[in-house]
């Protein structure tokens, strides 16, 4: 008695038909941040520099010793 699992072939080809896919954790985390209230409205670009930048008005000059 042949099992239908004996012939299955999983190749790349296989794996790339599959028609499921699945959001990511964040886009799951902010669809359902969203339901509940709306964003606010973010700017493109900001005149602040992104956290964890640190930006000096006096420049470091590298000297060999």
């Amino acid at each position: 008695m042949a099992d239908d699992w004996d012939e299955l072939v999983l190749d790349e080809d296989f794996i790339r038909s599959a028609g499921t896919t699945e959001p990511s954790a964040r886009a799951r985390m902010l669809a359902a941040r969203w339901r509940d209230e709306e964003p606010e409205p973010q700017p493109w670009r900001s005149d602040e520099p992104p956290a964890g930048w640190f930006f000096s008005k006096r420049r470091r000059r590298w000297r060999r010793r």
